[in-house]
Formats: C-alpha cells, structure tokens, sequence
C-alpha cells in the first residue's frame, strides 16, 4: 500500500510487500493461462471450431500441457548471437509489464502503490519494453528477427504518441495524474464515466491500444505469413516464454487501464447498483475489455505495414490533438 513507502524499511514490511507481490503475479500467471484458454475458445466458436477441447474438461488444460511442453523444450542459443543481450532480451520485455500493475487501483482499497503520477509511471515504463523486443530482434543475428525488432520498435513508438496524448483529455477532467482520484472522478453513474465524455479520445485509445500491444490488425512485429515469427524466431524454451508471457500481462495491464481511465473502474454504471461489490464491476469491465480483443483477434485481417504507420501520423495523432484541444477548449469555458 502506499503507505509502506513512507516508513522505514522493515523485515515485516519487506515480507509483506514481497508476499504481496507473489500473489499478484500468481494471480497474473493464472490469468494468462485462462486468456490463452479463452482466447482459442472464443476464436474457435467464431470461426466456426471447438477449440481446445481434449487435455482435461473442455480443454481447460490445453494452457496448462502447452506451458510444460514449452518448459521442457531444449534452450537454443545461435551460435552467431550475442549471447548476453540474447539472454536479458526476455527479461527486459517481461518485467517492465509486470512493474506497472504495481500502481493500478482494482478498487478503493486493493492497490499496491497509490503514486501521485501513477499513469505517468505506467506510460514511462511500459516503454521499456520496446527495448527488449529490439535487443531480442538485434541479438538474434537473424534478418527476420531483426526486421520484427525494428517493425516493432517503429510501431510502439508511433502509436504511443496519440496513446499519451488521448489520455491527456482524462488527465485535464480530473484533474490529477492519480488513477485512484480518476476514478474517483467518474463516481455517480455511466454518464459519469470519461468514454462519454471522451469519446473520441477513447477511440483513438483503443486503437492505439491494441498497436502497442502488437495484436491483430496491428500484430506486425511478428507477422507468420512474412517473417516465420518476428523478433523471437530464434528463441525456445523458458526464453519464448518470456515474450510470450509479457504479451498477456500487458493485455492484463492495458484492459485494466483501459477500465480505470475510461470505464468507471469499480463504480456501478447506476448509484442503485452500489450493493454490488467494486471488485465485480471492475472485473465484469475488464472481462469485456479483454474478450474485446480476443473478438478482434478473430474478424480482423492483418494491414499492411505502410498502411499501420500512415494511420498512426495522419489519422490517430490530429484527432489526438483535436481531442484535447477540444477538451481544453471546453474545460476552459467550464471554468
């Protein structure tokens, strides 16, 4: 809680805030498993499929036997790769995305660290990530890694502009960078809640959303059909399974986000719903903002990559800043 970071480092303290942290990471691990269930599941039914449906019931441990094979497979290094940088590669993509669930709120009580600046914190460090797919990319010594390296690098950094710059719409509503006190702003009812009241900031969130995450339409970075497997087509073992585990706990993260900044986080979209508890109105929110991706995943083809960068400067950033220019414009008059 916040308040750990104002006293005193203590053995007590530091036991609690490390036990807090391994149950949200066990709590994150298990949500990736059920996404990657989930998300076969819900392509499956929309294109027609069973999906997964034979280790365990209903195939619920499909997740669970791919993640044991995957441990279990042989870790192979190129011989002609830069070992060092292709070993921290996996690492540097994964711990900035568990690193900034430490300051989303899940409801008024349940949070880690209440920081003043918390979507300050969470944009500044998402951002490393990208340097951890481009080492993955560089150090691979293999042209489709590094074409998905720099794909992806050119990608991330395109589209988090109008990503930061939707959000600032929010920030000038309530008035505060805390995640805690936007929320606290969108109390009262859905038409309360900022998606409303930004709803073309929140478009261009979306969209931007889902580049920075290098999910389909916009999963370019490792495109099958153009380069095997993008970035990491060198990689096996525990070290795929880094990458693979950063994409989903950045889905955990962004639809958490998503439902914070936009969605009302854990208030109930009318006043005569407050007997519900907070927790199940943010998990019903980031339920959908989740399946949300999963449902585009299965309808949306891949654009191209001309086509992904010209979006991103000539259509996402001028309504970004018309968005905010608007929001300023209206606020100011408010005032």
């Amino acid at each position: 809680m916040a308040h750990w970071l104002s006293q005193p480092l203590s053995w007590t303290t530091a036991a609690v805030f490390l036990a807090s942290a391994v149950a949200m990471l066990l709590t994150v691990l298990l949500f990736v498993t059920l996404a990657i269930y989930f998300e076969r599941k819900v392509i499956g039914w929309i294109q027609l499929r069973r999906g997964p449906n034979r280790v365990g019931p209903y195939g619920i441990l499909q997740s669970v036997a791919d993640v044991l094979k995957l441990l279990t497979k042989e870790d192979v290094i190129p011989d002609k790769a830069d070992r060092t940088l292709f070993v921290m590669a996996p690492v540097i993509a994964f711990v900035p995305a568990f690193a900034v669930l430490a300051v989303l709120p899940f409801t008024e009580t349940l949070h880690f660290a209440d920081l003043g600046v918390g979507l300050l914190y969470y944009v500044a460090v998402s951002g490393i990530t990208t340097l951890g797919i481009l080492l993955g990319g560089w150090a691979s010594n293999n042209k489709y890694a590094l074409l998905g390296g720099m794909r992806s690098v050119a990608q991330m950094i395109s589209y988090e502009i109008p990503l930061v710059i939707s959000v600032i719409g929010v920030v000038l509503l309530a008035g505060s960078l805390n995640l805690k006190e936007i929320v606290a702003a969108q109390s009262g009812g859905i038409w309360n809640w900022f998606f409303l009241k930004q709803i073309l900031g929140f478009a261009v969130f979306v969209v931007a959303a889902i580049a920075e995450l290098n999910r389909t339409p916009f999963d370019l970075p490792e495109a099958e059909s153009e380069l095997v497997a993008g970035y990491h087509v060198e990689y096996s073992g525990f070290r795929f399974a880094f990458f693979m585990l950063a994409e989903y706990v950045y889905v955990f993260a962004m639809s958490a986000l998503a439902t914070i900044l936009f969605l009302g986080g854990w208030h109930p979209p009318v006043e005569a719903l407050d007997f519900v508890p907070g927790l199940v109105w943010f998990a019903l929110k980031f339920a959908f903002c989740v399946f949300f991706l999963f449902w585009l995943r299965a309808t949306m083809p891949r654009v191209r990559v001309d086509q992904l960068m010209t979006f991103a400067w000539k259509a996402l950033l001028p309504l970004a800043l018309a968005n905010l220019l608007v929001t300023a414009l209206v606020k100011e008059l408010v005032a």
